[in-house]
């Protein structure tokens, strides 16, 4: 079977094997999340949002059968409008994976939820990618981005990682009787070598963060001051006044900007 785009190597009994293990992921996953609009960006033939609870769903694509072609870096969505974004092997096929994360980032409203499916450069498929003979064929010249890059994206556009984990720990032999006397490493891998799973599947929670107002650093000065003055004066009064004190001794909030 010729494999040009991932969603024919998907149809590979290895990409069988793999997509199987994805969805059961998803499926349990995606119906505790809720909103009102949902998007999976890529993969356009094969629904992974089909057990959400969202009743808007749409996939885009600029390639395939999507049900709107768009793409990824420039999506036809307001601003602040989607509650959940599916990323499903996006950022290592594609030229600006960084800037496909700023476009979900604008997108997505405020503790909307992001979860991402990635190949894992540091496991056995991500050596197949790097030293096979296979190399130069899909889904293996894909550039393989790391967990731990990814999260440093997240963390930079405001993102909270929430929940994760890795999965398909048994080599990538294209035979699948070879592949079956493998089997053992699947639990194995979970308990002894996480970090090694074929896919990592993270979910991420946009944040929104306040704004809080402080003062000048001489006004604070001052305001602390004179609460000592005055918690001195009030010096036997009655104890249910002491909690006016702590709050007479913090600083006072007005003035000086910070995230």
């Amino acid at each position: 079977m010729a494999t040009n785009t991932l969603q024919d190597w998907f149809e590979t009994p290895l990409g069988q094997y793999l997509l199987e293990k994805e969805r059961a992921y998803l499926d349990d996953v995606t119906p505790d999340i809720f909103g009102f609009h949902a998007v999976q960006l890529g993969f356009s033939g094969t629904d992974l949002l089909r057990e959400s609870r969202i009743a808007h769903r749409v996939r885009v694509a600029a390639l395939g059968s999507p049900d709107l072609y768009a793409k990824c870096d420039e999506l036809p969505f307001a601003t602040q409008s989607i509650d959940l974004v599916l990323l499903p092997h996006v950022l290592e096929f594609a030229a600006q994976p960084h800037g496909i994360l700023r476009e979900v980032d604008r997108i997505m409203m405020p503790e909307g939820r992001l979860v991402i499916m990635g190949f894992n450069p540091w496991s056995l498929w991500g050596l197949r990618s790097a030293v096979g003979p296979s190399r130069s064929a899909v889904p293996w010249n894909g550039r393989f981005v790391s967990l731990l890059r990814v999260k440093d994206w997240l963390a930079l556009l405001g993102f909270d990682v929430s929940a994760g984990r890795l999965t398909a720990y048994a080599p990538p032999f294209d035979n699948e009787v070879l592949r079956r006397r493998f089997r053992f490493m699947e639990p194995a891998g979970d308990r002894w070598w996480a970090v090694g799973g074929a896919v990592y599947m993270l979910q991420a929670i946009k944040r929104v963060r306040g704004m809080r107002l402080l003062t000048p650093a001489w006004q604070e000065k001052s305001a602390r001051e004179k609460a000592l003055v005055a918690a001195a004066k009030r010096q036997g009064s009655a104890t249910s006044r002491s909690e006016d004190v702590i709050a007479a001794s913090k600083p006072a909030a007005h003035l000086r900007i910070v995230k």
